[in-house]
This record gives C-alpha cells, structure tokens and sequence, in this order.
C-alpha cells in the first residue's frame, strides 16, 4: 500500500498557544502516489469564547459570530483522528500547528496526547531553509518562488492553504536531486578537509556516439530537475 501523506494547517485565534489562543480551522488534504486525491477534511471550531485577534481576522476574515454554531473540537475529534491516522503530516511550520492541535487534544481530555503518537511529521518550513538560505521562507513567498498558481490568495483559509502546501510539497520533493547533490558536495568537503588519502584504480572505458548522446540527453534531464547546470 502507498504511504499515505496529509497535507495540513490550522487558523487559529492568534499566535500564543500558551496564552490561550484556540484552534477556529482545521484543513487536510490528502496525498496518495504523489497525487491529491479528494478526500479532504475542514471543520471550523468554537474557540469558546476566545477572542479572535485582529490580526486573525484580516488575514482569515473570520470572526466570533462566524463561529457560534461551530463544533467544538471534542465534538469532532474522532473524525479528525479517523481521517489522519497513520498518515505523514505535511505541515509548513510544524512546532505551531502541532502545539496548537496537542493544546486541543489537552482540553478535549483524548486519550492522545501527542498528535505525533500516531502521525508522523514533515516539515516544509526546515526543508525550505535548507533549500533556499537567507530567503524568505513563509508559505505565500515559498509557494509563490515555485510558482504554485490557481488560487485566490485574499484571505488566508486552513483548507486552502493545505491544498496550496500540497501543491508547494510535491513540486519541492519533485526535486529533490538538487538536494542529493548539494549533501554530496558537502560531503565531499569534509572528506577533504579530514586530509584521507585515498588509493583506487582507474578504469578506462571508451565510449561510442550513441553513448555520447544518451549521456547529453541525460545530463539535460537532470538539469531541469535541479535546476542547475550540470557538466559532467
């Protein structure tokens, strides 16, 4: 069976798990074969009778009456535990939205107290550092730089976002050979710098034509997948 991926995000009442702020979204979409399927779960939440900030509001356009007749997150947890269970979570900027949704669980009194006991977690946000140092890594500019189209980005929705943060994963794991050669170059530099002196034979192979062209075309496709120039 494929390994089943759930891309996720969370709107929340403000920042500050610890002072209180509440969960007033949930979205996931999932991922089968590298693919979104369509099941998808959103629910909105009554943060009872937690203020949304003003900052919440421009950016989600939600507000407290919105949610008067909204579940509360123990009235849906079972399904929310049903839909990604098992799952890797896809999470841009995973230590807030796990805080937030293990902060749910406390309150709710489940029987799980770490989302993470039954998901594990891949964060986007670390990948992006690692991609692109010393740039802007949120999910609007990463998103934007891997020119994820097809959306309206006026307000800021958690089921929206997943289905953005999907698009934004499968296009930054779809290039993962720009990875593969940056850890060998820097592999490659420590062996270096440890001074090992190494002692091979060399192999001489000749080469025809046809070989000499497949190796071009080669060379070609694994530019664009990195996008980088490769001569070699």
């Amino acid at each position: 069976m494929s390994h089943r991926l759930i891309s996720f995000d969370t709107e929340t009442t403000g920042l500050h798990v610890e002072s209180g702020d509440r969960v007033i979204e949930i979205g996931a979409v999932e991922i089968l074969d590298r693919e979104k399927t369509k099941a998808t779960f959103q629910t909105y939440l009554n943060p009872e009778g937690k203020a949304i900030s003003e900052g919440a509001k421009q950016i989600t356009n939600i507000n407290e009456s919105d949610l008067k007749e909204a579940p509360l997150f123990k009235d849906i947890e079972d399904e929310f535990i049903n839909f990604v269970k098992g799952a890797e979570l896809i999470i841009h900027n995973a230590q807030f939205d796990i805080g937030f949704i293990n902060n749910e669980l406390r309150l709710a009194k489940s029987k799980i107290k770490d989302i993470r006991d039954i998901c594990s977690v891949y964060d986007t946000l670390v990948v992006a550092k690692e991609m692109f140092p010393g740039q802007r890594n949120n999910l609007d500019a990463l998103s934007k730089r891997l020119n994820i189209k097809g959306y309206d980005r006026t307000f800021h929705g958690a089921l929206l976002d997943a289905q953005i943060l999907a698009d934004t994963y499968l296009n930054m794991t779809g290039g993962q050979v720009s990875l593969d050669l940056n850890n060998t170059t820097q592999e490659v530099k420590e062996t270096q710098n440890q001074n090992i002196k190494v002692e091979f034979d060399v192999s001489h192979i000749t080469i025809d034509e046809n070989d000499q062209t497949e190796h071009e075309k080669f060379l070609k496709l694994l530019s664009k997948k990195s996008k980088q120039e490769i001569n070699w």
